[in-house]
């Protein structure tokens, strides 16, 4: 097989591999008892079917021997170079270093896959392969596990392989993964299948005969192929579209495949005149191709027979390059221009997966990110100056704002879809123009990840926000560790350097920055480091926690997340406040008479005494519930009252009573107790309000 596309020398390389290989493995087993070599050997056939590269092929051979064997990788790369020994070690799984639970280990291994395959796709091709394999020959696994590693298969590699367009991969893994994770409704479909094989076989072959002879009668040439349908394409659209397996059966596929793109419109207009097309089922993605570089017509029509035709028209190279993807660019590499396409978006992608890995938190959040990455149901829209961006469906314009760029993301204010303005979370549907403005002084809204449905722009977001959070938290911790300081009569610039490094290192802290953090985020107590920092000799005294609390801190409203307002009492400023210092959120605000303070009071150590700033700024919620009388034009009324007091309404809802009353209940935003006294002055005055009074939890 490898004399058919590789030179002789080149075939001599890879079969020093094999040799090295199976010298590596031998003495291993599979637990099918055969020699370990043949799984590699397998891997190595697979790749050699897509006529890849014979580097390709020496570390397909060669992609378990750093992890299965005593082999190192500075091994490898004296015998092969270091070009293999990166192959083989980005394929390779990572087997010591320890992690806190499996989910976290997977979540790395599969980190350290793709950003391998950033360096070098011919990783993922190596990966896929080797997963098919062990797909094919999954049965001798526990049942537990089968399922597990065909869960993956369906979740990560069989979506990887859809997106570098390596659709007939794709396709036996997904079917061979289905079979494995649900063995008895894959076994019912395969018998329908076959059982709806033999009653379509006429009904297909005559439909196939029209389309030939209408494309002879056009002077057209061209292939006709009735397209199979797959086990497991079958079972997502009964699934999903919640239909009967008859009514998927009942729509009949063709392939028709022509020498180039002129001819594909052409055959396009003479089956448009043959069959009656089904109006909004056209699709171009020849014009514009798919995320992973897929092209081709697809249209939908209807036959005298009383059944759906699904028909798509492609070229020749199209074809290929659907078939194999981005292994068209060494299957077919006569022809350059064929997976320019393909190799060109394929790219893009893995740049996208870089930036989303440095935004990354974790490997967990990483794996969640590509995730929603490898499922995109396409809509195309357009910037003003009518480049077309491709966007998940569902996605909004600040979806599209991180597409444009980061920069344009983190300061997106406003869209205009269609010369129109527009929120933000709108939805985008294809054919738009959608123009962001950006402000210099804006910043991500945490709400946004409510809606967004781009891994790019959610890793950005969370990016941005841990950032910030930090932020806050260094400014929370330093003002709670100098008010436990003052309390003791010092402040943090009186004490020495040498204190302070000996309690940062006692505490494990690597820098003053992470004491504060630890502090704000609520992780350290602000009196114990105080305390170690005053004196290593230091010892609590009676009346020691009531000196450190005696100035309250001051609540400024502009703390951001790591000081938080309870939903259970909702404060607002002139309420009297509690603030309790909760592990990972920083301080959490209650009211004085909340019921849930009584729950907390026998840990006084979390209590901080708090007051608010004189001159506080910015809006608080606030929950009302008014008894009202059921008159037309009720809610409209009391909305406009709100509206005139300057109160922004989040959230109503109404729950009648009775015939004659009705429950209302809002969440306003309010500035103060004053501003809040005034609404209330104001709604009492409306005649059909029976009640009013201020709701907590």
């Amino acid at each position: 097989m490898l004399e058919e596309y590789l030179e002789p020398e080149q075939v001599a390389e890879v079969y020093q591999a094999y040799l090295f290989g199976a010298e590596a493995h031998d003495g291993q087993h599979r637990l099918s008892g055969e020699p370990y070599i043949t799984h590699p050997i397998a891997v190595a056939r697979i790749l050699a079917e897509l006529r890849v590269d014979h580097l390709s092929i020496m570390a397909a051979i060669l992609h378990d021997v750093i992890e299965d064997t005593k082999v190192p990788k500075e091994m490898v790369e004296k015998r092969f170079g270091k070009h293999i020994a990166e192959l083989v070690d980005g394929v390779s799984k990572l087997t010591h270093i320890h992690f806190e639970n499996k989910a976290e280990a997977q979540a790395e291994n599969f980190r350290k896959m793709m950003l391998a395959m950033t360096r070098d796709i011919r990783v993922i091709l190596i990966k896929l392969a080797d997963r098919l394999h062990n797909m094919r020959t999954l049965g001798v696994m526990r049942p537990d596990k089968r399922r597990r590693i065909a869960r993956e298969t369906l979740d990560i590699y069989a979506p990887i392989a859809n997106r570098l367009g390596m659709n007939n991969v794709r396709l036996e893994l997904e079917d061979l993964g289905f079979t494995a994770m649900y063995p008895w409704r894959s076994r019912i479909l395969e018998e329908g299948l076959k059982k709806a094989r033999g009653n379509r076989k006429e009904i297909v072959g005559k439909m196939e005969e029209t389309i030939k002879s209408r494309l002879q009668q056009e002077g057209l040439i061209g292939r006709v192929i009735g397209r199979e349908k797959h086990l497991y394409s079958i079972y997502k659209k009964m699934r999903d579209k919640h239909l009967s397996f008859s009514e998927v059966m009942d729509v009949y596929a063709f392939r028709i495949i022509v020498d180039n793109v002129d001819a594909c419109y052409r055959v396009l207009g003479a089956i448009h005149n043959l069959y009656t097309p089904v109006p909004g089922r056209f699709k171009d993605y020849i014009a514009i191709p798919k995320a992973n570089g897929y092209q081709s017509l697809h249209t939908v029509l209807m036959s005298p027979y009383g059944v759906a035709i699904e028909v798509q028209i492609r070229t020749e190279d199209m074809h290929k390059v659907s078939e194999a993807g981005i292994a068209a660019h060494w299957m077919y590499k006569t022809n350059e221009g064929i997976s320019n396409n393909a190799q060109m978006r394929a790219r893009q992608w893995l740049h996208e997966l870089l930036e989303m890995q440095q935004n990354a938190g974790n490997s967990i959040e990483f794996l969640e990110h590509v995730k929603i990455d490898l499922f995109p149901d396409e809509v195309y829209v357009l910037t003003p100056h009518g480049e077309i961006k491709v966007l998940p469906r569902g996605a909004t314009a600040v979806d599209f704002a991180y597409a444009v760029h980061s920069d344009v993301g983190n300061q997106c204010v406003a869209a205009k879809i269609d010369r129109r303005l527009m929120p933000l979370r709108t939805g985008l549907l294809n054919g738009q123009t959608v123009e962001i403005i950006t402000s210099k002084g804006a910043q991500p809204n945490p709400a946004w990840l409510d809606f967004v449905t781009t891994a790019k722009a959610r890793s950005n977001i969370r990016a941005f926000l841990k950032n910030l959070h930090m932020e806050e938290a260094v400014l929370l911790g330093m003002r709670l560790l100098n008010k436990s300081l003052a309390a003791h009569g010092t402040a943090l610039e009186n004490l020495a350097d040498e204190e302070v490094q000996q309690v940062l290192a006692e505490f494990g802290f690597e820098s003053m920055e992470q004491m504060f953090s630890e502090i704000g985020f609520g992780n350290q107590m602000a009196m114990v480091v105080a305390r170690a920092l005053l004196s290593s000799e230091y010892e609590a005294v009676p009346g020691d926690k009531e000196k450190a609390q005696g100035t309250p801190l001051a609540i400024k409203g502009t703390e951001g997340t790591v000081v938080t307002y309870a939903k259970c009492c909702r404060p607002i400023p002139g309420d009297p406040i509690l603030g309790f210092v909760t592990s990972g959120r920083g301080i959490v605000i209650h009211t004085e008479d909340c019921k849930n303070v009584a729950e907390y009071r026998n840990r006084p150590e979390k209590w901080i005494d708090v007051k608010w700033e004189k001159e506080i700024e910015g809006e608080f919620p606030i929950d009302i519930r008014m008894l009202v009388q059921n008159r037309r034009g009720v809610l409209a009324k009391v909305a406009a009252t709100l509206s005139e007091m300057e109160a922004n309404i989040e959230n109503v809802t109404i729950e009648e009573r009775d015939g004659m009353h009705s429950t209302l209940s809002f969440t306003v935003s309010v500035k103060n107790r004053q501003h809040l006294a005034r609404i209330m002055r104001h709604l009492r005055k409306l005649d059909m309000v029976s009640r009013i009074h201020r709701l907590k939890r």
